[in-house]
């Protein structure tokens, strides 16, 4: 996959048949796989390239920087690996300004989607919004497609089909605001099915108090991640998968390949977020337990899928109770991964 830092670096790569996504695919979800699924097959059948606009920082964030902290399910450069390994050729990351932001909607058409992108057709997503105050919509594309030489092409909503929590038959339309709404809400099982694969983070690990290395005998690698914008799951216990690598990977198996073609281990363990309250003056924090490693990982980065939430944090009353629990978990986690 090409990576183009503007719309103008792109239109000077001389593409110029191509067919053309734009947003901000936060998470990669089922819902976009299914936009860029389409855009891949028309590329292929038109001899043409793949293209997917996306906008650097989030519009919101230029446009309303005092507004409620907005969180995202992956960061760019998360986005860029999922991206690129569902095979799409070329992604443009545009920065956002507020000049941006003033451009109509015909003239983004005009100027940006005809004359600098060369788009044979534009895939989008049912709720599509574009131009200056969000003005334009499906039914100007179709307008003035036939006028400007340009097809349109918008695709319905993926859905659900069951609900994690209640096994019944739903028609939730899969977004990224709902997903993080349910990692937020304590529902990892439906994250997990909207996305179509195990929610991740990537953190770089960096020194605690040891106590689970020398009083517990569960060492844990404590967790930063260096993306304040990053959501993470609700406060609890969680089985998970973790890959030790500085490369951003999002292999969902059991193994995986590293940039210089090595294969790479992804390793079982348990993953404690919160306050862990059992642990006077500890504060909130996020560890590992890596099952069956034993390696000096301090500042690489590593990442952690969250596979199940086994239990909510709890208090006990002195470190030997919260060993056995300790050890009731990685049992637990053992059995699901």
């Amino acid at each position: 996959m090409k990576i183009f830092h503007s719309i103008d670096e792109f239109a000077a790569s001389g593409k110029d048949r191509n067919i053309v996504t734009t947003g901000t695919f936060d998470g990669v979800h089922l819902g976009h796989r299914t936009i860029l699924e389409r855009v891949k097959a028309l590329a292929k059948a038109k001899n043409a390239e793949s293209v997917l606009l996306t906008f650097y920082p989030h519009p919101r964030q230029v446009l309303f920087p005092d507004s409620t902290k907005m969180f995202f399910l992956s960061t760019l450069e998360e986005r860029e690996i999922l991206l690129e390994e569902l095979g799409i050729q070329n992604l443009i990351i545009h920065p956002f300004t507020k000049e941006l932001s003033q451009v109509s909607a015909l003239n983004y058409v005009k100027d940006i989607l005809v004359g600098k992108l060369k788009t044979d057709t534009l895939v989008i997503g049912h709720d599509h919004r574009f131009g200056h105050g969000r003005k334009g919509s499906i039914k100007e594309l179709e307008e003035w497609g036939p006028i400007y030489g340009f097809n349109v092409e918008e695709m319905a909503p993926v859905s659900s089909q069951l609900s994690v929590i209640s096994d019944q038959w739903s028609n939730t339309v899969i977004s990224s605001s709902k997903i993080r709404n349910a990692l937020q809400e304590d529902d990892l099982q439906t994250a997990n099915s909207y996305l179509g694969y195990n929610f991740f983070i990537h953190a770089k690990v960096v020194h605690g108090l040891k106590l689970g290395s020398t009083k517990l005998g569960y060492p844990t690698a404590n967790l930063e991640i260096d993306f304040e914008n990053k959501i993470v799951p609700a406060d609890g216990i969680y089985a998970v998968y973790v890959t030790i690598s500085g490369q951003l990977s999002v292999v969902s198996g059991q193994k995986g390949l590293a940039t210089d073609n090595r294969p790479l281990t992804i390793y079982k363990g348990m993953m404690s977020i919160g306050m862990n309250p059992t642990i006077e003056n500890k504060g909130r924090s996020m560890e590992v337990n890596i099952f069956d490693f034993d390696q000096d990982i301090y500042g690489k980065t590593i990442k952690v899928s969250f596979v199940k939430k086994i239990r909510n944090e709890e208090k006990f009353n002195n470190l030997d109770e919260l060993k056995a629990a300790l050890a009731r978990d990685k049992e637990t986690c053992l059995k699901l991964l």
